[in-house]
Parts: structure tokens; C-alpha cells; sequence
């Protein structure tokens, strides 16, 4: 939504000055000209040299930045800088120049290249003081543990002046608030748990009073096997609600739809248009909030009694590994083979030497074979198989991306062929890819089978599916 300029000039004329403040500086809410009131602005600022370097990825800000939005606040920046104070001071000041409020993560625990809590001081034109109740408390919590305090971590119990602590019930260093020209600043832990539970249980609830957000109802819906473009393309007329805001969070062979509904009557609406988002992708939906391919799978096969064998080449354990992530999986996942050679594919499991000699490792019924093969040895209800070409080089005349997938049950056997999956670059960079849409696609085929749909997906590339084996 685009800003008023005179509305905006309005809002900074009628605030206190800086020595008039409350805790709660002003109320984050600016009116466009039409007389709608906005998303409050938040800039985010990662503190580390080791995320500057890359040995460190920078999780906190996309953590951040997902919650935020979550609870209807608007995220127009994220910054990372280095451990030095001038440049942490500066880049604070900037932010506040053009946002409500900033949170930073990072620069808050003992060490000399901790400077967070010192440029806020700075900042603030302040001094750092310390303060008696959390220096007690980090003498308690090292005691408690056994632990003899080195005189450098009470610097965590020293803050800027004035500054609020936001309790940390996860940890040691309590995070700060403190309030600039211009605006207010969180400081919070980098350590990630430390982080969001200081965001949950202090920011976000303080964010959302001061901020007045609208009524807001939110829901993410899962789907496998189906190609964002596709998706944004079904649920066009969803798009055009009024109200209705929709994200499209796409992983390989995986696309999360989070439906944003707001207004009156939030969480009423939100169910109604959930329910045109399944009628218009139909069995593509596999799952809602933290439903997981495993995790629906395993619910499937333990509603049937039934256990899931798994024969790998190309993936090489990846799906018997994803199988295996949930506690309590040993109840439906039998075990798993990794043939990755092409003899053992023969050895193992039993596929038949003229069938790979015809057609080689990576074909339709070779898959087939892999499932019954598996299924058969380790006495499962269900055999599941993948092979095909991970790349970066062909193999056999066959194409990178060349993936074949077999399921084996009570039933029958059936060998979902995908001539060419369709992912973006070459090099080494699309093998992981490639072996992680692989097993996508491997739980997804297995979830329909289980469900008796179609195995087909109308996913907007080529694909055909195929019953090998009866």
C-alpha cells in the first residue's frame, strides 16, 4: 500500500520528543489519505562478522521476517553488518530514518566483539551500566550449573542506560529495548532459541498492542507434485477476494500456500476460502500448517496396519532418511536398501539381469523390480523404489533428471515415469535438487497409492504414468 506523504509528515509532527516518551514512544499506525490505517514498518539488522564471512547462515532474519509477517507487521529491510560499533550505530540510525522500529539480532553475549549493547548506548548518548538483578542472576544460573563465572561475562549485565530487558527465559542474555530518535529499537540474542522465545514472548505481543493490527486469520496448505505457476494459475479467483492475500513459499517438487484473510469475521472467512483453495487443487493438498510428506505418510500406513520397504540408487538413503525423521517411524517403516550399484540392484533385490542388461539401471521397470524386490525381502506391506540420473553428466543416453519411481502393494505395482524433470541450471548445483524432488515425488506417489487417487498430477510438464505390473 503506498504512503501518503502528507499523512506521513502529519504522523512525525505529533510526536514527543525524545525526552517526553513513554516506554511506548507513539503508536505505530500511519493513516493514507484515504483514511486507512497501515502495516507498521519493521527493518531488521543482523549483527556478525561470521554472517558477513558466510560461516554462518543467516537464519534469525528469515525466522524473523516469516513470524513478523505473520502477525500482520510489514518487513521493507533487512541488513546484515559487521562486529564494529560505528557501523552498528550507523546502520541503526539509518533504519530508523526510515522505518517505526528495528530489531536487531547478534552482539549481546560476554566477548570484546559483542558491541551491540555498546553502540545502542552510544547511540542513545548514554552510558552502559550494570544492573544489579541481572548480574545476581548470572551468578545464580552458574552456580546452579556448577560453573565459575570468568569476570568478561558480566558485561551481559551491563545495558545502556534507561534501556528495558526483555526476559529470557531460554537463556542468559536478556534482550534490550531502547528507545532513539526516530523510533525504538529491540536487541535481541543471536543464539536462535534465545531469539525467538524472547520475539515470542516479549516483542510480538508488545508489537501487536502498540501497533493496533487488524483482525488477522492465517493458514498454510501443503501441496507435492504441482508447480507454483500452476498453482497461482488455479487460484487466481482466490487472488481477487477482497481480504484474501495469498504467499506462495515453493521448495523443490513443493509448493506452501499461506492464505492471509482480514477484517471482520477473520477466522469465519479464512475457513470459507480454504475450502475453494482445496476444491480448485483437489488432491494435491496433502497437508495443512506442520503436516509433512513423512508425517502424512506414516498416519496413512498406520490407519492400515501397514509398513513401507524403500530401494534407493539415485537418492542414496534419502528417502529411507526422511522416513526415519519422525519419532516412532519404526512402527511403519520396515528398513531400506541402498543398491546404488547396478550389480546389487541384480544381487539384492532381484531385478533381472537381462532387464538391466537390456535397459540398464535407470528405466521404468527396473523401478518396478526395485519395489517388489525390496517389499519382498523385507516382508512390507508396501515396496517403494527410486532410480534415474542425478547428474551432473547423463548416464546411459539417458538425460539429468531422467527419474523413474515404483510402488509395489497389496494391489498392484505401478512405475510413475518422468522423462525429464524439469529444474532449473546444470553443473553440480542441480544434483541435490534433482535427489531431493525425488523424494518429494517418491512420498507423494506412495500417499495417492495409499489413498487409491489417481497417481497422475496435472503439475503443467511433461509426465506419464504407468501401470508396469498387475
Amino acid at each position: 500500500m503506498a504512503v501518503n506523504p502528507a499523512a506521513r509528515a502529519a504522523v512525525a509532527r505529533s510526536r514527543p520528543p525524545a525526552a517526553a516518551r513513554t516506554v511506548v514512544p507513539r503508536r505505530y499506525i500511519r493513516v493514507t489519505g484515504d483514511g486507512e490505517a497501515e502495516a507498521m514498518r519493521v527493518e531488521l539488522l543482523t549483527v556478525g562478522d561470521e554472517l558477513l564471512l558466510g560461516d554462518t547462515i543467516n537464519g534469525n532474519a528469515a525466522w524473523l521476517g516469516q513470524r513478523l509477517a505473520e502477525h500482520g507487521v510489514e518487513v521493507t529491510r533487512s541488513v546484515v553488518v559487521g562486529d564494529e560499533a560505528d557501523v552498528i550505530i550507523a546502520a541503526v540510525r539509518s533504519a530508523l530514518a526510515r522505518a517505526d522500529a528495528v530489531i536487531t539480532t547478534g552482539g549481546l553475549g560476554p566477548t570484546y566483539d559483542d558491541l551491540t549493547r555498546d553502540a545502542l548506548a552510544e547511540a542513545a548518548g548514554v552510558a552502559l551500566v550494570r544492573d544489579p538483578a541481572l548480574e545476581r542472576r548470572l551468578r545464580e544460573r552458574a552456580e546452579a550449573a556448577g560453573r565459575r563465572l570468568q569476570p568478561m561475562a558480566f558485561r551481559m549485565a551491563e545495558v545502556p542506560e534507561g534501556a528495558v530487558l526483555l526476559h529470557n527465559s531460554a537463556g542468559t542474555a536478556p534482550g534490550l529495548r531502547v528507545e532513539l530518535d526516530g523510533g525504538i529499537v529491540y536487541a535481541l540474542p543471536g543464539v536462535p532459541f534465545e531469539m525467538r522465545t524472547i520475539m515470542d514472548e516479549v516483542v510480538l505481543p508488545e508489537l501487536a498492542g502498540i501497533a493496533g493490527l487488524p483482525a488477522l486469520a492465517r493458514r498454510t496448505l501443503r501441496t507435492a507434485g504441482i508447480w507454483e505457476s500452476v498453482v497461482a494459475t488455479r487460484l487466481a479467483e482466490v487472488e481477487a477476494m477482497d481480504g484474501v492475500k495469498l504467499a506462495y513459499l515453493p521448495d523443490p517438487a513443493e509448493v506452501k500456500i499461506r492464505i492471509t484473510v482480514a477484517g471482520a469475521d477473520a477466522e469465519g472467512r479464512l475457513a470459507a476460502v480454504e475450502e475453494r483453495v482445496r476444491e480448485l487443487l483437489g488432491p494435491v493438498v496433502y497437508g495443512v500448517e506442520a503436516d509433512t510428506l513423512d508425517r502424512v505418510v506414516h498416519r496413512l500406513l498406520a490407519e492400515r496396519s501397514a509398513t513401507v520397504a524403500v530401494a534407493e540408487s539415485l537418492t542414496g538413503g534419502l528417502v529411507g532418511a526422511e522416513l526415519t525423521a519422525m519419532p516412532g517411524s519404526s512402527a511403519t517403516y520396515a528398513g531400506g536398501m541402498v543398491t546404488y550399484a547396478t550389480e546389487l540392484k541384480h544381487r539384492l533385490l532381484g531385478v533381472s539381469d537381462v532387464l538391466l542388461a537390456e535397459h540398464g539401471a535407470v528405466h521404468p521397470d527396473v523401478a518396478a523390480a526395485m519395489a517388489e524386490g525390496v517389499r519382498d525381502r523385507l516382508g512390507a506391506t508396501y515396496g517403494l523404489a527410486v532410480t534415474g540420473v542425478a547428474g551432473p553428466e547423463p548416464q546411459d543416453g539417458r538425460p539429468v533428471g531422467t527419474v523413474y519411481i515404483g510402488v509395489t502393494g497389496p494391489g498392484n505395482t505401478r512405475t510413475v515415469v518422468r522423462p525429464k524433470l524439469p529444474v532449473p541450471g546444470t553443473g553440480p548445483e542441480i544434483r541435490p535438487v534433482i535427489r531431493r524432488m525425488t523424494v518429494v515425488h517418491a512420498l507423494e506417489l506412495l500417499r495417492r497409492v495409499l489413498l487409491g487417487l489417481d497417481a497422475e498430477v496435472e503439475t503443467g510438464d511433461a509426465r506419464e504414468d504407468r501401470e508396469v505390473r498387475g
